[in-house]
C-alpha cells in the first residue's frame, strides 16, 4: 500500500498563500517575544539552567509522586519537578530569589517539604547551584550551536547539490527555527537544555526532508529535456514523486512522539511537545518554504546573470541555469 502514488498537487501554485500563513505565524511568535519583554523581563521563558538557581535532587519514600511534591512547595507556582532515575527520586530546579541567597532557597525548599503532610521521610542525594554567569554562558553557547548548524548546513547543501540549494534550504531551517520559537514563547514553555536539543533536533529533520525533495529536483532536471521543462511544473512533480516517502516518514514519527507525550510523563513533555512541533513544520517548510524559496533564488540568480552577460562586449548569455525559468 502505497499513499498518494499518483499525486498531483499543485503545491507552487499556492506558494503565496503559504508565505502568508507563515508570515501571520511568524508575527504572532515576534509578538510573544515582545510581550515576554516586558512582562517577564526575557523574550523566552528561560529555566534554571540558563538563568541560574538551585538544583535538589531527592528520595523520597515509596508512593510520592511529583504533583505531591509541587502542592508541597506552592502549587502551581512552585519550582519545576521531575522524576529523576527511580520512582522515588526527584530533581528540584529553584529559580534564583530576589533579596534571598542560594542556600536559603535550598534550605526553605527543605523546610517545606519536611512540614508539608504526605511527603514523610526524604534524603538530599545532592544540591548544586547554576550561577547567573554559567547560566548566561549556556545561553550563548545555545546560540552558537544553533548558528553552527546553519553555517554547516549551507556547506553540506552547497557541496551535495549547489549554493543556491544551499541558501533556500538556510531559508527553510531558519523558518523552523523562528516558528518553534515564537511556539515557545507564546505558551512560554520553559527553555532547558532538553529543549534546546530539541531545537537541534528539529534543523536535523527538517534538513533531511528537504535534502529529499531537492535530490529529486536534481533528478528530474538532469533528466533528458528536463532543463527545458517549466520549473513550477518541475518543481511540483518532484515534491509530488516524494510525497509518499514524507507523508510514511512524517506519519510514523508522529505516532511515536505522540505516545512519548502520553505515556512519557512530565520529565520529557515539553521536550516531546517541542519535537512535534518540529516535524509538522519541517515537513511543511520542505514543500512550502525551500522549494520555492529554490525557485525565487534561481529566478532572481539567473537575472544577475544575463545583466552580467550583456554588459560583457562580444558575449552571448550563457546558460547557467540550475532550474529552467
Amino acid at each position: 500500500m502505497r499513499f498518494f502514488k499518483d499525486a498531483a498537487f499543485e503545491f507552487i501554485e499556492k506558494r503565496q498563500k503559504a508565505y502568508v500563513v507563515s508570515a501571520v505565524v511568524l508575527a504572532i511568535g515576534i509578538g510573544a517575544m515582545l510581550f515576554n519583554v516586558f512582562s517577564i523581563g526575557n523574550w523566552m521563558n528561560y529555566g534554571v539552567d540558563f538563568t541560574g538557581g538551585t538544583v535538589i535532587q531527592i528520595q523520597t519514600e515509596p508512593g510520592v509522586t511529583d504533583a505531591d511534591l509541587r502542592e508541597a512547595l506552592g502549587g502551581p507556582q512552585a519550582p519545576s519537578v521531575t522524576r529523576f532515575g527511580a520512582d522515588d527520586e526527584f530533581i528540584i530546579r529553584a529559580p534564583v530569589v530576589a533579596d534571598m541567597e542560594t542556600d536559603q532557597v535550598a534550605a526553605e525548599i527543605r523546610q517545606l517539604l519536611a512540614a508539608a503532610p504526605g511527603i514523610g521521610e526524604f534524603e538530599v542525594v545532592r544540591t548544586e547551584i547554576v550561577g547567573p554567569v554559567i547560566g548566561a554562558e549556556l545561553q550563548q553557547q545555545a546560540a552558537l550551536a544553533i548558528l553552527f548548524s546553519f553555517l554547516l548546513t549551507l556547506l553540506y547543501i552547497a557541496f551535495r547539490f549547489e549554493f543556491r540549494f544551499g541558501l533556500a534550504s538556510i531559508a527553510a531551517t531558519l523558518h523552523d527555527i523562528l516558528v518553534t520559537l515564537g511556539f515557545l514563547a507564546l505558551f512560554r514553555i520553559e527553555i532547558s537544555l532538553p529543549t534546546v536539543a530539541a531545537v537541534l533536533t528539529i534543523i536535523g529533520y527538517s534538513l533531511n526532508d528537504t535534502i529529499v525533495v531537492f535530490d529529486r529536483i536534481r533528478e528530474n532536471l538532469n533528466k533528458k529535456g528536463g532543463r527545458r521543462e517549466d520549473p513550477v511544473t518541475l518543481i511540483d512533480r518532484s515534491i509530488n514523486e516524494v510525497l509518499p516517502r514524507t507523508v510514511m516518514t512524517s506519519g510514523t514519527t508522529l505516532v511515536v512522539l505522540l505516545s512519548l507525550l502520553v505515556l512519557g510523563g512530565a520529565v520529557i513533555r515539553d521536550f516531546t511537545i517541542v519535537l512535534i512541533l518540529g516535524v509538522v513544520i519541517g515537513t511543511y517548510s520542505s514543500i512550502f518554504v525551500a522549494s520555492p524559496a529554490l525557485l525565487e533564488i534561481q529566478r532572481r540568480w539567473e537575472k544577475k546573470e544575463k545583466k552580467a552577460d550583456r554588459k560583457k562586449p562580444g558575449t552571448r548569455a550563457r546558460d547557467k541555469r540550475a532550474i529552467p525559468v
